[in-house]
């Protein structure tokens, strides 16, 4: 393992952790505060997060020689967080209905919860270590 794998870790970690709570937090203001989306920080941040928690992925994947459709639960992740991505968009910006939105909204999150769940069992199939 490299030097640095910790260290490119605990951003991905970190990252993950600022996403997922600016998730909420904008979910929370679609549903209360809908003009508060249209900030330009709101819609300038989230892009810079996700970039760093991408590029700490695809690092750590790559000094592991761990890689998506090599690893089951790998793959798992990522057709998770294409789940997630589309369901976020829905959620803070395409569905139609406000309970469309929060639908989305809650299984997004459900989303991220399998992908943490996956993480950290390295299962695609998280549920044993959930309840274990």
């Amino acid at each position: 393992m490299h030097a640095y794998y910790p260290w490119i870790k605990l951003i991905h970690v970190s990252m993950v952790t600022i996403t997922t709570c600016f998730f909420i937090i904008r979910f929370f203001w679609m549903i209360k505060y809908p003009d508060l989306l249209q900030q330009t920080w709101v819609k300038k941040f989230p892009p810079i997060i996700d970039t760093t928690l991408l590029a700490s992925g695809i690092t750590m994947a790559v000094l592991s020689h761990q890689y998506p459709f090599q690893q089951p639960w790998l793959t798992a992740k990522v057709v998770a967080l294409v789940a997630y991505i589309i369901l976020g968009i829905v959620a803070l910006k395409s569905g139609s209905t406000l309970r469309i939105r929060i639908i989305a909204g809650i299984f997004a999150l459900a989303s991220v919860g399998y992908i943490v769940s996956s993480a950290l069992s390295r299962s695609p199939f998280p549920v044993n270590f959930i309840f274990t």
